[in-house]
């Protein structure tokens, strides 16, 4: 039965992990689900992945958020892309956690506070005293520690259901945000969970300057642990019951997903078979 032809468990939120996917896949992705939730075949949704080096441009982006020029950009190996979400420019790379919220909702407002709420609360758990700056005008939607961005926020909304949301700078490279005029902010000085817990930080109670730079050898440990924090509260923030589902569980093909460096997710082509239980999926060029 499809789940347009049963009700839609409005008690849920489906949470997908993903891995490292192209930024031009994950708009395709986003785009199918979008049009499948605003049919009623699912429920609300929350994608966590990573992307490969990407700068995009949101609707407020000016021209002089890219002072280098895009050439400068490309050779770096980071591309430039234009998206429809609100916000300027921002920066997304490997070892970033990006979320993306497939949701009806009805005050855009509320669903932005309650984004940042959840952010916040799972940075609390990894002992990150951080904050929203919202009052202080729209450039400032967000998650910070102190002066200092931790998370950037931009979505969109089409027929009542959201698309794009939130990074959250856990153990990337920060380096490319200071060859872009970030967020449309000047002087924005961009962080992650990484660099505020480190030792070697003097901001950290145990500061040593001859620490390493990682407490955690394991790579993406930390990573893990915030994408199963962030889920974790964001669920909570908006009263529903966390469920993981898989990628196939949304109808998206991860037969390429082997080898994660180069993992790309086009969505199915083929319906599954009638009285399957998987959601039907389809069709997007990507």
């Amino acid at each position: 039965m499809r789940m347009s032809d049963a009700k839609v468990p409005l008690d849920e939120l489906w949470v997908c992990h993903m891995g490292l996917v192209p930024y031009s896949d994950g708009l395709a992705i986003q785009e199918t689900l979008r049009a499948r939730r605003q049919g009623g075949e699912l429920p609300d949704t929350l994608l966590l992945l990573e992307h490969p080096p990407v700068y995009t441009r949101g609707r407020r982006s000016g021209a002089g958020d890219l002072p280098l020029g895009e050439g400068f950009y490309r050779a770096q190996g980071i591309d430039v892309i234009d998206v429809d979400r609100g916000g300027r420019l921002t920066y997304h790379g490997p070892g970033q956690l990006v979320g993306y919220p497939i949701m009806r909702i009805h005050d855009i407002d509320r669903y932005l506070r309650t984004m940042e709420h959840a952010i916040v609360a799972a940075l609390s758990d990894e002992g990150i005293d951080a904050r929203s700056r919202h009052e202080e005008g729209i450039d400032y939607t967000g998650v910070w520690v102190d002066d200092r961005k931790i998370a950037s926020i931009g979505v969109h909304v089409s027929r009542g259901v959201t698309t794009h949301g939130f990074a959250v700078n856990v153990e990337l490279d920060l380096e490319p945000f200071s060859w872009i005029l970030a967020c449309g902010l000047p002087d924005v000085q961009m962080t992650s969970v990484a660099a505020e817990l480190c030792p070697s930080n003097p901001r950290h109670a145990d500061y040593d300057s001859a620490a390493p730079s990682t407490s955690d050898p394991r790579p993406g440990a930390r990573l893990a642990c915030m994408r199963r924090r962030v889920a974790f509260h964001f669920c909570h923030a908006h009263a529903r019951r966390q469920r993981l589902v898989s990628p196939r569980r949304l109808g998206i093909d991860t037969a390429n997903a082997a080898t994660r460096a180069s993992w790309r997710a086009p969505i199915n082509q083929a319906q599954l078979a009638p009285g399957s239980r998987g959601p039907v999926a389809v069709a997007v060029p990507v």
